[in-house]
């Protein structure tokens, strides 16, 4: 049996779409039904039967799924094992887009001194969807957002770094007051779908803060372009030097109301996220004491 294959499809069971499945594993749709197919006539079963747009697994499909997913694991594992020794092989970390334009380049490049013929294999995403490939065997690590649910025993996670919220102003803004600007400036809004957005939401709720929304886009970096460009302001966790420019200034936020006395805003958490049975673990690790460094580092 083709590893490959039955990883594939444990990936079309979990999002239950062909086409998608092909997407998210940069093929195409007929190479994905092609694969399909193949364990079909080699297992002698159905596995998957369509209902509609999607696909769902059959009764033997789904008995492949519950054994399927340890046998992938295993396989990454021999893998991994035959190479324990060996200072090369491939790397495969997930990020959020943030974090590569934040501290993720200064811990690749401390990564890669210590191991230089270690490839390393960058899959960017959202944090939901590279916990997904962490806990598939398909990504190693993820630098990615704290996740609001219990991590199961296999998947480690260590804090690195806390973002709290700044406003973007333009460098002639510097001087007003943060609330001020976010009341009577036009907001260049932090998508509300994502964490660092509602978080952002529930700021502007407790001040009750109903802003001019000049637009909403899921990009901290392209907010803070269009700051610099003096189209508004922003409300975003701070990346960092990832929000660096010639008239672009980061102001701190006031806390929010609450009752009681004031409260500070929680900050946005980014951590690395890691399979702990992972024969690539040494190399995890490593990249982990670099981050801590760089985290440290004045």
């Amino acid at each position: 049996m083709d590893i490959r294959y039955l990883n594939h499809f444990l990936k079309v069971v979990a999002v239950g779409s062909m086409s998608e499945a092909a997407r998210q594993l940069g093929l195409s749709p007929a190479a994905v039904a092609q694969q399909m197919r193949a364990l079909e006539r080699e297992l002698d079963v159905s596995l998957l039967v369509r209902q509609g747009r999607s696909v769902r697994p059959t009764a033997a499909g789904q008995r492949l799924v519950e054994r399927g997913q340890a046998l992938v694991q295993d396989a990454d594992a021999l893998r991994d094992w035959v190479a324990t020794d060996e200072d090369e092989g491939e790397l495969r970390l997930g990020t959020v887009n943030t974090a590569l334009h934040g501290f993720l380049p200064d811990i690749l490049q401390a990564f890669t001194e210590h191991y230089p013929r270690v490839r390393i294999a960058l899959r960017i995403g959202i944090t939901p969807a590279l916990y997904s490939a962490l806990v598939q065997s398909e990504l190693d690590a993820a630098l990615c957002l704290k996740l609001s649910f219990d991590l199961p025993k296999t998947v480690c996670w260590t804090p690195l770094r806390h973002e709290p919220l700044v406003v973007l102003a333009h460098a002639r803004d510097a001087g007003r007051d943060p609330l001020e600007l976010l009341r009577n400036e036009p907001l260049v809004r932090y998508d509300r779908q994502l964490a660092g957005g509602s978080l952002a939401q529930r700021y502007l709720q407790a001040h009750g803060i109903r802003p001019h929304e000049r637009m909403e886009l899921n990009s901290i970096m392209a907010i803070a372009l269009l700051v610099e460009r003096g189209l508004g302001v922003g409300l975003v966790p701070d990346i960092g030097q990832g929000l660096a420019g010639q008239h672009l200034r980061k102001l701190a936020v006031p806390p929010m109301p609450a009752e009681g006395g004031d409260l500070t805003p929680p900050p946005r958490e980014l951590g690395l996220l890691w399979r702990d049975q992972s024969q690539r673990g040494r190399w995890v690790r490593t990249l982990l004491q670099c981050a801590q460094e760089i985290v440290r580092a004045p």
